[in-house]
């Protein structure tokens, strides 16, 4: 029992192997529910998963044995972060493993956006040639204002250093972070001087509706509005009202408030998201990738070694 883990989601085989090697013994059950694992959970030292279901107290008390929870992504917004610190619960994340997955999802998204490829695909797919309603935007000189400067902000800093940018962070967290990719800034600068708001900030009580209509009112110019980091941290009606009072020229979300089918269609906003031309969506993949799959297990595998 001592160095036994479940693992109930999926996640590359590479941890396995590693794990093993330290003496750990492996139960992989991609396909357990929350229920099943509930009633199992007591048995094992450590739990592996990404979003399947929350570590919250109930999931704690069960697991009178657990020393750790390896969350196989970067956010750790499903595990009750401060009940497992009461029960001495280590919590492993990767956010090295998938961090230039989002650096890169996030460029493409904003280039795609500026640039009107959706829409002049549809266009053209449909017999219309329409040059000047798809002229773009070039990013060489923009600024553009990230808030929270970890793994994921810094990732995607370090991708447009190639563009010409000027590139300005906030993280509330943490000061003198300043690099050769991005300046630290206060937040009133971020909203004084971007062209674009880029978000890479966790689910916390003070990141949730960080994006409001209020928030937005205060941008001095209109901007250009990345998510990739959760859904919760911006109100999408917020950023459809900013769209349409030219707040946001068009926003690029691969979180929402509400993810899957039916609850996502069901929302008072979905029709008008789904018909904006100005809104760009993926579903939650940024940090996603057949690289990145490898890579959080293989994170994840080197940060064991301190719980054997």
């Amino acid at each position: 029992m001592k160095n036994n883990i479940l693992i109930a989601d999926d996640i590359h085989p590479v941890f396995i192997e590693m794990a093993e090697a330290k003496g750990y013994v492996c139960d992989y059950r991609p396909t357990i529910t929350a229920a099943e694992a509930l009633e199992i959970i007591g048995d094992y030292a450590g739990l592996v998963i990404r979003s399947k279901f929350n570590v919250d107290r109930k999931v704690i008390d069960a697991a009178a044995n657990l020393r750790f929870v390896c969350r196989a992504g970067a956010g750790m917004d499903n595990i009750d972060e401060a009940y497992a610190a009461e029960k001495n619960i280590a919590l492993i994340n990767a956010p090295e493993g998938n961090m230039d997955a989002v650096g890169e999802h996030a460029v493409g998204m904003l280039l795609s956006l500026m640039n009107n490829f959706n829409a002049a695909d549809r266009q053209i797919r449909s017999g219309s040639w329409q040059r000047e309603a798809n002229r773009g935007y070039e990013l060489k000189g923009k600024t553009v204002g990230i808030i929270g400067y970890g793994f994921m902000g810094r990732s995607f800093a370090k991708k447009l250093s190639g563009f010409e940018v000027n590139v300005i962070a906030y993280d509330k967290y943490k000061t003198g972070f300043s690099d050769a990719y991005a300046r630290e800034v206060s937040m009133e600068e971020i909203v004084k001087h971007s062209d674009v708001l880029s978000l890479h900030v966790p689910l916390t009580k003070e990141t949730e509706a960080l994006v409001s209509e209020e928030y937005l009112f205060h941008f001095k110019k209109p901007v250009f509005f990345i998510n990739t980091s959760r859904g919760k941290t911006a109100q999408v009606r917020a950023v459809l009202n900013a769209i349409k009072q030219g707040k946001i020229l068009g926003a690029a979300l691969d979180v929402l408030e509400v993810e899957k089918f039916p609850a996502l269609a069901e929302q008072e906003w979905f029709d008008e998201l789904i018909h904006c031309g100005k809104v760009l969506l993926t579903p939650h993949v940024a940090g996603w990738t057949f690289e990145s799959y490898r890579k959080i297990s293989e994170v994840m595998g080197e940060k064991l070694a301190a719980y054997s």
